[in-house]
């Protein structure tokens, strides 16, 4: 395996820590800029949507540039972006940082993965890209639990200062690693868009936006759940991150061995089940006697990560045998529409929260991978009619 595809990792690394780990800050990044906590979930809201919107417009200006260049830019970008976010003065300012760094993110993704498939033989770019996904799944997995614990000594803004550095590392090491001249083909938005007319096409990331938002209703106010409605101390959310990481790594590499072994969509289908089934659990729970509920939920989070992320890698191969022809451009609208569900997640378990407890995220949240299946069987071939004779 080459060893530059870890270095693009590290990229992956470093986004998506800060990515899943502002959850267990933003109790401390509400109080200290003087919002609500909902107003705070608006935060990861104002990220996602840029991430999603943003990606395509800027993998289509930047598509024939030199992506040695790209990726060292927008790791760069980002890492001012998380050291912005470190001295921001106010929520505004706040905003804007992670606005920028979505952006710098979302360029990031896509280049990385298209530039991993440059770099591998043709018989191990489903490896390689991999490797790249493996940088997020170890992200949720150990960094975002690392961030909590490092919050807890030094403060959020300490967190965001060690994505910074780490960002910046892995810039420094893409300068001097990776060859120049790697480019790709220049394509308008609206050629990356036509994508949407293959058949399937939409359904699926109707599915993967339905799958996503469920999740994140409960995922992005994970603290007020844990420390509201269960009673856990806020020390003990680095451990409720850990169980619901070390789940996630595990489900994503089970995952793509399920669909490889028993078919995507059947994998899908049950990942949807007991990702529904989870998300119930957590809305029972807190009903718990209280010696009881806390061990309850931790054991909860990792089974939940264990279903929850074996759904990535087997909907990615859905949407590949969907669109084969055009997978680069399916896959990056996959991503948007992931992005999107982690944005409509944030607003609606805001709402949830606003005019209701925390006790009901978990139900509300049940019912978008609910959804999702009932979407599936609609939207699932029909098998030609043929009549019969005689």
């Amino acid at each position: 395996m080459d060893v530059r595809l870890f270095w693009l990792a590290l990229g992956s690394f470093a986004i998506g820590a800060e990515g899943f780990v502002i959850a267990s800050l933003m109790p401390d990044i509400a109080a200290e800029t003087g919002v609500t906590l909902i107003q705070g979930g608006y935060l990861i809201l104002a990220f996602s949507l840029a991430y999603a919107i943003g990606a395509p417009l800027l993998a289509a200006v930047t598509g024939a540039s030199d992506r040695r260049r790209i990726l060292v830019g927008s790791a760069v970008v980002f890492a001012l972006g998380s050291l912005a976010a470190a001295l921001s003065g106010s929520y505004g300012a706040l905003m804007a940082a992670r606005i920028g760094m979505a952006l710098a993110a979302g360029l990031y993704s896509a280049t990385a993965q298209a530039t991993a498939v440059a770099l591998a033989a043709p018989e191990q770019r489903a490896r390689a890209i991999a490797v790249i996904v493996g940088g997020t799944s170890l992200a949720v997995a150990f960094g975002a639990p690392l961030g909590a614990v490092l919050a807890g000594l030094v403060g959020w803004r300490g967190t965001y200062l060690s994505v910074a550095a780490l960002s910046l590392v892995a810039a420094l090491a893409l300068a001097l690693r990776l060859p120049a001249g790697l480019r790709g083909a220049q394509l308008t938005l609206a050629e990356r868009l036509r994508v949407v007319a293959e058949p399937g096409v939409v359904p699926a990331l109707a599915v993967t936006f339905l799958y996503i938002a469920g999740g994140f209703v409960v995922l992005v106010y994970i603290a007020p759940l844990a420390m509201d409605a269960v009673g856990l101390g806020k020390a003990m959310l680095p451990v409720v991150l850990l169980a619901f990481g070390i789940g996630a790594a595990l489900g994503n590499y089970a995952g793509g061995q399920a669909a490889d072994r028993w078919g995507a969509t059947r994998t899908v289908v049950v990942a949807s089940v007991l990702n529904g089934l989870a998300l119930l659990g957590t809305s029972l729970v807190p009903h718990l006697p209280a010696p009881a509920a806390g061990p309850a939920l931790i054991a909860l989070m990792f089974a939940w990560g264990l279903v929850a992320w074996a759904f990535p890698p087997a909907q990615a191969s859905r949407i590949l045998a969907i669109a084969p022809r055009s997978a680069p451009l399916a896959l990056s609208l996959n991503g948007s529409a992931l992005y999107l569900g982690i944005a409509a997640g944030a607003f609606v378990g805001g709402q949830v929260l606003e005019h209701g407890t925390a006790f009901d995220l978990g139900w509300v949240g049940a019912l978008f991978p609910a959804a999702a299946l009932v979407l599936m069987r609609l939207a699932a071939p029909r098998p030609a009619f043929v009549p019969r004779l005689g």
